[in-house]
């Protein structure tokens, strides 16, 4: 183990090319995932926040639920739909860092949705009325609270990543783990430590416990910072 552990730490030190580029394509397709996740999501949570519509209740109550979506079963209805003789075939997705990408998004969507909902609804109950006296339209409001709301959504976003960032089963079955093509630091883990190959798995859990943690801390510092402005 002690062994294991001092390759490890040279792998970190010494910027292995194979290390760097599962490093580089698993930032790549999460920060890529959180960004369409947290664009997507952002207009419809403002809108159950703001907008009273038939069956508003059930769509929080699937929200909420689907933010404990298994990602082996994403990543089977992904691999299903993606697959060549599949409706979405013809995009030719399957086995790449796009397909990737579109399985962390499909996860993190519910999640971005439920937590940027209680965001935007905290800022309409606040500033709703007013808003609503000025006559403003859907496209301002999300503006609006866009603007209103960075410090928290800021938190949002770095949730969102670190879920993103972890994630092991759909992007597994989606990429395909091939090797310098779609292979990320947590798919590489699973392998190498199948293998018997500790050194490089250990080396990128130091990085993604690292990123873990960043996160975390980004998003006490944020959070503090909201609660000292108000």
């Amino acid at each position: 183990m002690g062994d294991a552990f001092s390759l490890a730490l040279g792998l970190v030190s010494g910027l292995d090319p194979e290390f760097l580029s599962i490093v580089a394509l698993s930032l790549r397709v999460s920060l890529t995932a959180t960004c369409i996740a947290f664009a997507l999501a952002f207009p419809c949570a403002v809108l159950v926040a703001t907008r009273d519509f038939p069956g508003r209740p059930g769509v929080l109550v699937l929200v909420n639920a689907f933010q404990g979506l298994p990602p082996v079963v994403v990543g089977l209805v992904l691999y299903l739909l993606l697959s060549r003789s599949g409706p979405l075939g013809f995009l030719g997705l399957l086995f790449t860092p796009g397909g990737m990408i579109a399985a962390q998004t499909v996860l993190i969507f519910p999640l971005a949705l439920a937590l940027q909902h209680r965001v935007a609804q905290g800022v309409w109950t606040d500033f709703g009325d007013a808003l609503k006296i000025d006559g403003a339209g859907f496209a301002v409001i999300v503006r609006t609270l866009l603007g209103m709301a960075r410090v928290p959504l800021a938190t949002v976003f770095l949730t969102c990543f670190g879920r993103a960032i972890a994630e092991v089963g759909a992007i597994m079955i989606v990429g395909g783990n091939i090797r310098g093509y779609t292979r990320s630091m947590t798919t590489a883990i699973v392998l190498e430590t199948s293998k018997g190959e500790l050194p490089l798995a250990m080396a990128l859990g130091m990085v993604l416990v690292g990123l873990t943690i960043l996160a975390s801390l980004v998003v006490l510092l944020l959070a503090r910072a909201t609660r000292d402005e108000r």
